[in-house]
C-alpha cells in the first residue's frame, strides 16, 4: 500500500491524477450504460451502441493511461513515440469492442467473465506498449518482473469481479461495474509504474520526431473531450428517453377508462388522471399535489355523498380509513344521484397506494334490469308450468269420458257397423292420447323439468313389457314377432326403466306400423363403445317401407317425417323419434338407424351400462287367501266430474263392486271417515277439498282411530311427474293417469280390494 501512495503522492503531480481517474470514470461509466442501452435496443441500435461503447471504453482508458504518464514527475526530459502511442489506442480500442460483441450475445456468469478478462488484457497489453513509447534523455526502462505480473493479476482480479452479480440488471449495476473497472484500471496503471525502473543510459539521444509531452496532452485532450462529449450525449439521451417515457406513461394513465390516483405513503395525492376526476365530479374542485385522501373524505361527507355515511360519519370514515390501509382492499360504494363507484386500493412496496376508481352505475342498472327479467323469466316458466298441468288436466279428462265409455261400449252386444264405428272411435281417442303424452314430454324436456330416474330394474322383464303391448298388433297384420336376449344382458342394470320402455315402445310401435309383410324384430345385447366402457345395445328391426339418407338427416327432428305422405298412410305427428333421442342423450346414450328404401329399417339405442345386483325378494307372509271373486269389493270414487264417475262406474259395474261415489274431497272425507272401504280412487283437482287434502286428512283419521289404511289410487287428469310425487308424498299408494285402459283399472281395483280383503282376513 505504502509504494502505491508514493507513487500517487510523490511521483505523480495530483491534478493530473486526479483529472485521469475523472476522465476514467466518465468513460467506463459511459461504456456500461451504452452496453446497457444496446442490449434493450433492435438490431441497428445495438451495433450503434455496441460500437460507441467499444470506442468511448477504449478512449477513456488510453486517454487515463496518459493523463497519468503527463502527471509523471521525472528528473530528465521524455519525448513518446507516436507509433506506439497510437498502437496503444488500438490495441485498448479492438480489445474493448470485441469484450462489448462478446457481451452482447451472452449474459451468463461464465461470458461476464470471459469479457472482463479480454477488457482487462486489452487494458494490459495497451499499457505495456504505451509505456515502450516512453523515451528519456539520457535513460531507459527496466522492468520488476514480479511487480508487473503481480499488477496485471491484481487488475484481472478485479476486473471479474463485474462478474459475480447473480443478476446483471438492477441500479446498481453501473456503479458497482463501474468501481470495480476502474479499480482494475488504477491498481494496473500505478501497480506497472512502480515496477518501471529508469536506468541510466549514455547512449540514449531523443529524436526530433517524437512528440513532445504538449503535444501528447493535445493527443489526450482530444481524446478525452471525445469521451466526455459521448457521456453527455448519453446522459442527454437518456434524460430524453427518461422524459420521453414519462410522457407516454402520463398520456397512458390520462386515456385510461378507469379513474386513477397515486397517493405516498402518508396518503397525499401524488398523480390523478382526468378520468379520476370526471368519476368524483363532486370533489374534483379539491384535487391538488399534496391534498390529503382524509380531507377529500371529509369533503364528500360534508356534501352528503354517501349515503350509507349519514347518520355515523365518523364511524363510516374510520371504517374507509382501516380498509384502505390494508394491503388490497376493493368495495362497491353507493353516491348521491343514485350513482355507484367500485373503488379498488392497491398498496405499493413504498407504502404509497394507489385508487382505481369505476362508474359501475350502468352495470349496477343493468344488474336490476337483469334481476327483474330473470324474475320475469321464472314467472313465465311457472305460469308456463301452470298452463301445462292445467292444459293436459283439461284435455285429459275428456279424453277419460271418451275411451273409457267406448271401451265400456265395446263390452255390450253391437251391430258390426256399431261395432267399426266404435273402433275408430277408440282408435282416434289412442292416437289423442299418445299425441298428448308425446308434447308433454316434448314440452318437460325442452324446460328442464323431465328428470331421470336412478333405480335397479330387470332388463330382460323391461324388454318383454316394452315388446308385448305390439305382439297382437303385429300378429294381426300377419308379422313375425321376435324378442331375442342375449344370456349377457338377462341381468339387473341400474337405469330409468319408465324411459327405456318409453324409447323401446316406440321404436317398436314404429317398426309395426311401418311394415306390412315380413317380421320386427327387437334383440338386447351388451357391448362396448369407442373408449371400451360396457354398454347396452337394443335393436329394432323391420323389413318395412324404409327411407334413404335425406330422409334419414330429418328423420329425428320433431314434426318431421321420412316424406310428407306418412302422416297420410300411416298416421303419427313426428314427435316420438324426436323425443326418443333427446331420452337417449339425457340418459347418457344414443339413437342412430340405419335404413334404405323398401328395404327395411334398424334402429340402435345404446345406453351405458350399470350392472345392479337383483333386489332380494321380500318374505311372503303365511295368510288365509280370499278370493276377491266371492266377496264384494267396497269402492269409493270421488271426482267431481260426473262424466269421469259414470265412466268408472261403468268399468267397475263388470267386476263384484260396491261403488260409493262423492263430488269432492270433503265428501270423499266424510264418507272415509263413516266406513272402512277396500279401495279409494281419488282425483286431484276438486272443488271444495282437493284430492291430496283429502288423501291427508283420510291417513290422519286412519291413524287417529287405529284403523288399516285403506288403499288410495290417485285416479287423475294430472299426469305430471311433480303431480305423482306430490301424491305420494300426501299418502296415495299408486298413481292413475286419465285416460286410462278398462282392462287397467280392473286389474288395479282387483290387487289392491283383493290386497285389502286378504289382510283383514288374516288380522
Amino acid at each position: 500500500m505504502n509504494w502505491i501512495l508514493n507513487c500517487l503522492v510523490v511521483e505523480h503531480d495530483w491534478r493530473l491524477t486526479l483529472l485521469a481517474a475523472a476522465v476514467c470514470v466518465v468513460g467506463l461509466a459511459t461504456c456500461i450504460t451504452l452496453i446497457g442501452m444496446a442490449r434493450r435496443g433492435g438490431q441497428r441500435t445495438k451495433i450503434a451502441y455496441g460500437a460507441a461503447a467499444g470506442l468511448v471504453g477504449g478512449l477513456g482508458v488510453w486517454a487515463t493511461h496518459f493523463l497519468a504518464m503527463l502527471g509523471y514527475r521525472a528528473d530528465a526530459l521524455i519525448r513518446y513515440a507516436a507509433g506506439e502511442t497510437l498502437l496503444s489506442l488500438g490495441i485498448v480500442v479492438a480489445g474493448m469492442l470485441l469484450g462489448v460483441a462478446v457481451a452482447l450475445n451472452g449474459g451468463s456468469r461464465l461470458t461476464r467473465g470471459l469479457v472482463a478478462i479480454l477488457a482487462a488484457s486489452s487494458v494490459a497489453a495497451m499499457h505495456f506498449v504505451g509505456m515502450s513509447a516512453l523515451h528519456i534523455e539520457g535513460g531507459a526502462i527496466a522492468w520488476n518482473i514480479p511487480f508487473a505480473v503481480g499488477a496485471v493479476a491484481v487488475s484481472m482480479a478485479l476486473a471479474l469481479c463485474t462478474a459475480l452479480w447473480i443478476k446483471r440488471d438492477g441500479w446498481w449495476r453501473i456503479p458497482g461495474n463501474t468501481t470495480f473497472a476502474v479499480l482494475s484500471v488504477v491498481s494496473l496503471h500505478f501497480g506497472g509504474m512502480q515496477a518501471m525502473e529508469i536506468v541510466p543510459d549514455p547512449s540514449s539521444v531523443l529524436s526530433a520526431s517524437l512528440i513532445t509531452e504538449s503535444g501528447l496532452l493535445v493527443w489526450v485532450v482530444g481524446g478525452a473531450t471525445v469521451v466526455v462529449m459521448i457521456a453527455a450525449f448519453v446522459t442527454v439521451v437518456g434524460l430524453w428517453g427518461r422524459t420521453t417515457a414519462l410522457g407516454h406513461l402520463r398520456e397512458a394513465i390520462d386515456a385510461m377508462p378507469d379513474g386513477l390516483g397515486f397517493y405516498d405513503s402518508d396518503d397525499r395525492l401524488l398523480i390523478w388522471n382526468a378520468r379520476y376526476a370526471e368519476v368524483n365530479p363532486e370533489v374534483a374542485p379539491a384535487l391538488a399535489v399534496g391534498v390529503r385522501f382524509r380531507d377529500m373524505l371529509q369533503l364528500g361527507l360534508d356534501q352528503g355523498l354517501y349515503e350509507d355515511a349519514i347518520g355515523r360519519e365518523q364511524e363510516w370514515m374510520q371504517e374507509r380509513l382501516t380498509a384502505r390501509r390494508s394491503l388490497s382492499n376493493s368495495m362497491e360504494q353507493q353516491i348521491a344521484g343514485n350513482r355507484w363507484l367500485r373503488v379498488q386500493d392497491r398498496r405499493t412496496s413504498n407504502g404509497g397506494i394507489v385508487t382505481v376508481v369505476n362508474d359501475i352505475t350502468d352495470l349496477k342498472r343493468d344488474a336490476v334490469s337483469l334481476a327483474e327479467a330473470r324474475d320475469a323469466a321464472e314467472q313465465a316458466s311457472r305460469a308456463k308450468s301452470e298452463f301445462l298441468a292445467n292444459m293436459s288436466h283439461e284435455i285429459r279428462t275428456p279424453l277419460n269420458g271418451v275411451i273409457g265409455l267406448t271401451q265400456a261400449l265395446a263390452r255390450t252386444p253391437l251391430a258390426s257397423d256399431q261395432r267399426e264405428i266404435l273402433d275408430l272411435i277408440q282408435s282416434s281417442g289412442h292416437t289423442l292420447q299418445t299425441l298428448l303424452s308425446d308434447i308433454l314430454d316434448l314440452a318437460r324436456v325442452e324446460s328442464g323439468r323431465l328428470e331421470i330416474a336412478d333405480e335397479v330394474f330387470d332388463l330382460p322383464r323391461a324388454v318383454n313389457d316394452a315388446a308385448q303391448l305390439y305382439r297382437e298388433p303385429a300378429a294381426d297384420k300377419g308379422l313375425q314377432f321376435f324378442v331375442e336376449i342375449e344370456p349377457e344382458a338377462a341381468i339387473w342394470v341400474r337405469g330409468d326403466v319408465v324411459r327405456v320402455k318409453q324409447v323401446l315402445t316406440n321404436l317398436v310401435s314404429n317398426a309395426v306400423k311401418f311394415t306390412s309383410t315380413g317380421f320386427v324384430r327387437m334383440t338386447a345385447s351388451v357391448g362396448k363403445d369407442r373408449s371400451g366402457a360396457p354398454i347396452l345395445r337394443f335393436t329394432v328391426e323391420d323389413t318395412g317401407v324404409g327411407f334413404d339418407a335425406a330422409a334419414k338427416a330429418r328423420l329425428f327432428t320433431r314434426f318431421e317425417q321420412a316424406d310428407g305422405t306418412i302422416t297420410r298412410r300411416f298416421g303419427g305427428t313426428g314427435l316420438g323419434l324426436a323425443i326418443c333421442r333427446q331420452l337417449a342423450d339425457m340418459m347418457g346414450g344414443e339413437l342412430d338407424c340405419e335404413s334404405e328404401p323398401e328395404g327395411g329399417s334398424a334402429f340402435i339405442l345404446t345406453l351405458p351400462l350399470h350392472a345392479a345386483d337383483a333386489p332380494s325378494a321380500p318374505a311372503v307372509p303365511t295368510q288365509t287367501v280370499v278370493d276377491p271373486t266371492e266377496q264384494r269389493i267396497r269402492v269409493l270414487v270421488a271426482d267431481d266430474h260426473p262424466t269421469n264417475r259414470k265412466v268408472v262406474e261403468l268399468i267397475l259395474s263388470q267386476a263384484p263392486v260396491d261403488l260409493i261415489q262423492a263430488e269432492n274431497g270433503a265428501e270423499a272425507l266424510e264418507a272415509a271417515r263413516a266406513q272402512a272401504f277396500d279401495i279409494i280412487l281419488m282425483d286431484m283437482q276438486m272443488p271444495v277439498m282437493d284430492g291430496l287434502t283429502a288423501v291427508r286428512e283420510i291417513r290422519t283419521h286412519e291413524i287417529a282411530s287405529g284403523r288399516e289404511p285403506a288403499p288410495i289410487v290417485m285416479l287423475t287428469a294430472n299426469a305430471l311427474p311433480e303431480h305423482v310425487a306430490q301424491a305420494q308424498a300426501a299418502g296415495a299408494d299408486r298413481h292413475l293417469a286419465k285416460p286410462f285402459d278398462a282392462a287397467e283399472l280392473l286389474a288395479l281395483v282387483a290387487e289392491l280390494g283383493g290386497e285389502k280383503q286378504q289382510s283383514a282376513a288374516a288380522a
